[in-house]
């Protein structure tokens, strides 16, 4: 919600200076006192009371609340004029809007034959950015509808089709000038340079397995974590950001030129069986981490050490990590998503998933809204602050869910294949973003069994 905190332009008092609007906000205030006031059945555990049972608030506060606007068109009236007053915007409050009126419409992406997307981020307001199975990297127009690859960066080793599976992770940093995703060996990485998406380096020389994933800790430093259980800190210097010149008598080269990074440090996380997931804790300064053997692992961000594992609680098939910005941590398993304290790490609640057997492939939080990706094709959106699944306002007896199209799926003659195709197939959803506006959504993955090839893109809004 949009709060304005309006200035009179003619006389002394701004248009929204109703004073009936004070009723109504006593009328409100009452009846929700009367709501906490109502006894239970069965008496709480833990009870808080209001110091006092006063409804009235002083002049200033009075003043405030009807100089206040809480109509979007003012604030966007007062933005677009760059007007001297209070504003605020509420980020997460046109997602919510959206999803709980059901305004979602799905537009499919044809990839022709790429197989599975697994991870994707928006460029700008038209740009997505993702990455795929088959080891490419896609841009998609959302104006044009078009899709458009970028070269992978070989490394100094050359590259095997042994080495190329895939490109799981991508991250733009904080000032959105740099992007990190997977090179075309798949233990190394690549660092493109924003909006232009030039080569900026390639970092090699740290990790003997497949990336899996990556965050940046600020506009220079990133971590990437593996299945050689490594993580490594590399440094993107200021100096890779200028564009090379080309001397006197010399000509400018077609080709782009790229530097050649090895990590500051590599090290090894005690205690995991193949890093699964990664995600910075800025509130924290910490980094969370996500074994495929069941345990959440904690690195100190500043001293790059660990700190502490700790096994989750009957946790099978944990392979997403999302942070909110006040530190908690939601992690995707088979059949629910765990919510957990970032102190200690003890789950605060068990999100049971709607859809026995789904399995959680992708997670984020947008505000308090935390967007879960299925393995059947669906998005499940849980109201931190609530405490339950998003519900509809058209419909109040349902929750909001988003069901993804088809997609494509390649056919084989194999018996175990033909038998799959025979069930109602829906593809997994490996990867979701929002775009800033929080208006957009973009949703990608595909089949999910592994012997499957095939794709599923769309962008909701």
């Amino acid at each position: 919600m949009s709060k304005t905190l309006k200035r009179p332009v003619a006389g002394i008092r701004p248009g929204c200076y109703i004073p009936n609007r004070l009723e109504e906000r006593r009328a409100r205030n009452r009846i929700l006192r009367q709501e906490r006031r109502r006894k239970p059945d069965k008496p709480d555990d833990f009870v808080t009371y209001e110091d006092s049972d006063s409804e009235e608030e002083t002049p200033s506060q009075q003043n405030e609340v009807l100089s206040t606007s809480y109509n979007f068109v003012d604030y966007i009236r007062s933005r677009e004029s760059d007007l001297r007053e209070e504003r605020s915007i509420d980020p997460a409050y046109a997602s919510r809007h959206i999803l709980t009126h059901d305004m979602f419409k799905e537009t499919p992406i044809s990839l022709g034959n790429i197989n599975k997307v697994f991870c994707s981020q928006w460029l700008s307001n038209r740009q997505v950015v993702f990455g795929t199975k088959c080891n490419k990297l896609m841009v998609y127009d959302v104006n044009m509808r078009r899709v458009d690859a970028i070269p992978t960066l070989p490394n100094s080793r050359g590259a095997s089709p042994d080495t190329q599976s895939g490109i799981h992770a991508c991250q733009i940093n904080p000032s959105h000038n740099l992007l990190a995703t997977g090179a075309r060996h798949s233990a190394d990485i690549a660092i493109y340079r924003l909006p232009t998406l030039d080569p900026l380096c390639i970092g090699e020389n740290a990790h003997t397995d497949w990336v899996f994933d990556m965050c940046w800790l600020d506009d220079q430093f990133l971590v990437t974590g593996a299945r050689d259980n490594n993580l490594a800190l590399w440094r993107v210097n200021e100096d890779l950001m200028e564009f090379p010149v080309a001397k006197d008598g010399e000509e400018e080269q077609d080709v782009p030129t790229y530097a050649h990074i090895s990590p500051v440090s590599v090290k090894l996380c005690r205690g995991a069986q193949k890093i699964r997931a990664v995600c910075f804790n800025q509130e924290y300064r910490e980094l969370a981490l996500l074994s495929l053997n069941g345990y959440m692992h904690l690195f100190n961000a500043e001293t790059f050490s660990q700190k502490l594992s700790r096994k989750l609680p009957n946790c099978q098939e944990n392979v997403c990590i999302a942070c909110q910005p006040n530190g908690l941590y939601a992690v995707g398993c088979r059949s629910y998503t765990l919510l957990l304290d970032p102190r200690t790490l003890q789950a605060v609640k068990k999100i049971a998933s709607r859809y026995s057997g789904c399995g959680i492939r992708s997670a984020s939080f947008q505000g308090n809204i935390l967007t879960i990706g299925t393995g059947l094709g669906m998005l499940m959106f849980y109201d931190i602050r609530a405490g339950k699944y998003l519900e509809s306002c058209i419909n109040s007896s349902r929750t909001v869910v988003l069901k993804a199209s088809r997609g494509y799926v390649a056919q084989f003659p194999d018996e175990e294949i033909d038998g799959f195709q025979q069930m109602k197939y829906m593809p997994a959803i490996y990867t979701h973003c929002y775009d800033r506006s929080g208006t957009r959504l973009f949703t990608a993955g595909g089949p999910l069994p592994a012997t499957l090839i095939g794709n599923y893109a769309g962008i909701w809004q």
